[in-house]
């Protein structure tokens, strides 16, 4: 198989060197437009530029009846001015750069794989890059579960776990918002006209922690808190947002019960709730038949057989695999600290994951 580390690299740094933070419009726009750019000229024919409310998706299709999606997406979680502080660099086989590993290297090792696949191969592969999977996909999901149900299967690349390891399960996702209404005052001349909205949200904090259930794999974290306008005054108003994980929809279903129940201890507060369960879990029954083909792949090229694990974060393939759709994930770079300073992926397990991709595709492509 011809491919070409450093032309990968270059399209690498190209695509990092875009920065491209969820709800950051005017940025998402410029990286779908250079990450389509780049898709036409590996790939020979155009993508479409998928407008929506959180930027635009970039969607190429091979031309054929369509046997496997490959989907990814373009947006990051760095705040535009991070490339400045740290920069696409490559040193010592590591490369590093905001979103190099999660996960603009997938998608450099996404089109390099299909560049490589004969023109009847290629004619049966979709490629679906998505602007808003880090802020919970919610102006893309119609279009990849469209998509992945005119393919038929669907190969994520989500950045590996560590050591190369694909991802064969991941916990279900959700988030909660909690508003409470409470009343101003002036904290010294007439506090007791006040109703202290951050009192009302300490003691619900202490209450949602409690529907955690660390054992069955359920984590409900409150993560962010806001309340208050100045130090002379009660608070009025309080925000606290919650993040939790879930291996079954049944536990989902008990926490969002859980969050309807909450009720307030000081009876002159409102108290309102939002959210639930966003991506359902990924069950490892929906990515058993492609984690047995990528095994096989693999040992046939020499590569030794892959590693498969249960993880934590939710991806777009929470979603393919709970429509019943065969589904295998963490097929991109190798690499570390996703969402950290330390961001980084492997030059050297580069081509391999490109060997590897692009031998899955080949396998799907040519079934009857």
């Amino acid at each position: 198989m011809d491919v070409d580390l450093e032309l990968m690299l270059a399209d690498l740094r190209r695509l990092v060197e875009v920065e491209s933070p969820s709800h950051v419009l005017a940025a998402i726009t410029a990286s779908a437009r250079t990450l389509a750019v780049l898709i036409e000229e590996r790939l020979g024919t155009p993508a479409e530029v998928v407008d929506s409310v959180a930027g635009p998706h970039v969607h190429w299709r091979g031309g054929g009846e369509p046997r496997v999606l490959l989907i990814g997406h373009h947006d990051t979680v760095f705040p535009l001015g991070t490339l400045e502080r740290r920069p696409f660099t490559i040193a010592d086989g590591v490369v590093t750069g905001p979103g190099v590993f999660d996960m603009k290297g997938g998608i450099v090792l996404a089109i390099h794989a299909v560049a490589a696949l004969s023109a009847e191969q290629r004619a049966a592969v979709e490629l679906l890059f998505t602007s808003d999977e880090e802020v919970g996909s919610a102006a893309s999901r119609a279009l990849i579960e469209e998509r992945a149900r005119a393919c038929g299967h669907v190969l994520v690349l989500e950045p590996s776990a560590d050591g190369g390891a694909l991802k064969v399960g991941r916990k279900g996702t959700g988030t909660f918002d909690v508003t409470v209404h409470g009343r101003a005052a002036h904290a010294g001349l007439e506090p007791e006209k006040g109703v202290n909205a951050l009192v009302e949200a300490a003691h619900q904090v202490l209450a949602i922690n409690r529907l955690g259930r660390p054992e069955l794999g359920t984590t409900v974290t409150p993560t962010v808190a806001s309340a208050g306008t100045a130090d002379n005054v009660v608070p009025a108003e309080a925000h606290v947002r919650v993040d939790f994980r879930l291996r079954d929809l049944a536990e989902g279903r008990r926490v969002e019960e859980g969050f309807a129940a909450l009720r307030t201890v000081d009876p002159a507060v409102r108290l309102v709730v939002a959210g639930g369960v966003n991506r359902p879990p990924l069950e490892t029954t929906a990515t058993a038949e492609l984690f047995a083909l990528a095994a096989d792949v693999a040992t046939r090229a020499g590569m030794g057989e892959p590693t498969g694990v249960v993880v934590g974060g939710g991806s777009d393939g929470n979603f393919t695999g709970a429509m019943g759709i065969p589904t295998l994930d963490g097929l991109g770079m190798t690499g570390g600290g996703a969402h950290a300073d330390h961001e980084h992926g492997k030059v050297a397990t580069m081509l391999d994951r490109v060997r590897l991709l692009a031998g899955l595709v080949a396998a799907l492509t040519g079934r009857g």
